[in-house]
């Protein structure tokens, strides 16, 4: 059997090579946006944004996503607080380095770049995968988050489908991420909304052109092997800070069961659902779930 298992990975290994191995990626990349900022912060170069005053807020995005998540939100916010958003390392503008792309990893990142600009406490909002981020985040200096917002959140390994599990066996995951990672995004995109006309050609190539920034599909291959969370989930009942879940009824991506759940797990939550709304409710429920958030953090401002 480990014979077998040794030549399987083998030819898994020459495939992802004829497939074509992605590579990483450090440095500026062609298209950045002018005049963005970005810090050095453990061995990486990060994009982010730091705007308004007030009691700090972090907001982190998900998986395949950049901080231009929040532009519907930052807004609102920056009125009464401090407003801070980055890209997580491997996507958006921030590099794509080899190595740890778990969420306690890109957890630390984002207490490092905190740290780099004096920030000591901070509220927490997330959406997705960045969820597990910001749980992550928590569970690291528990004395320094003062509340967590969740939008559909990735937190669970009951969630992560098929294909995230085979791309944890080495060689298997190259050639999977190699061919199919890039293919119709419009179509991944439609998945993620209720409402497919938010799906506009714009849209959609504007996320191809994301994809196709160099080191992008070894950073997302990395991400999904770090996402293994059976240990990580047993830790969600210690968490005391408040929790809003705002969670898209018709969301297929992370179901309104596994918000239940979560719901459930968090011993100071409450949950808010958005009928009519899919994976993003900052998009689809904009106005309502703005509202819902501001008075929130508002908590924070008193």
């Amino acid at each position: 059997m480990s014979r077998l298992r040794s030549l399987f990975r083998l030819g898994m290994t020459l495939l992802a090579a004829t497939a074509g191995c992605a590579s990483f990626h450090q440095g500026s990349m062609p298209g950045e946006p002018p005049g963005a900022t970005f810090a050095q912060v453990q061995g990486a170069r990060v994009r982010y944004v730091d705007r308004g005053k007030g009691p700090a807020v972090t907001l982190i995005h998900g998986f395949a996503s950049a901080l231009d998540t929040w532009n519907g939100v930052m807004p609102l916010l920056e009125a009464n607080h401090r407003v801070i958003a980055l890209d997580l390392k491997g996507f958006g503008w921030t590099d794509r380095p080899p190595g740890d792309y778990s969420p306690r990893a890109q957890a630390a990142l984002v207490w490092a770049l905190l740290d780099a600009l004096g920030v000591d406490k901070t509220a927490f909002v997330a959406h997705s995968w960045g969820s597990s981020v910001a749980l992550a985040a928590v569970m690291l200096h528990p004395d320094r988050v003062t509340r967590i917002a969740l939008y559909d959140a990735w937190v669970y390994e009951e969630q992560l489908p098929t294909l995230f599990a085979w791309a944890r066996e080495e060689g298997v995951g190259e050639i999977l991420f190699s061919l199919f990672y890039k293919e119709r995004p419009d179509e991944k995109l439609a998945n993620a909304f209720y409402d497919k006309s938010v799906v506009t050609e714009q849209f959609a190539e504007e996320v191809e052109r994301a994809m196709d920034r160099p080191g992008t599909v070894a950073a997302a291959l990395a991400a999904v092997r770090g996402q293994t969370y059976e240990r990580m989930q047993q830790h969600y009942r210690a968490i005391r800070q408040p929790v809003l879940l705002l969670w898209g009824r018709e969301d297929t991506v992370t179901t309104l069961e596994m918000g239940e759940r979560l719901s459930r797990d968090l011993p100071n939550s409450r949950m808010i659902v958005y009928p009519r709304c899919g994976h993003l409710p900052m998009i689809e429920a904009a106005a309502e779930s703005n509202r819902d958030l501001a008075q929130f953090l508002a908590e924070d401002v008193k």
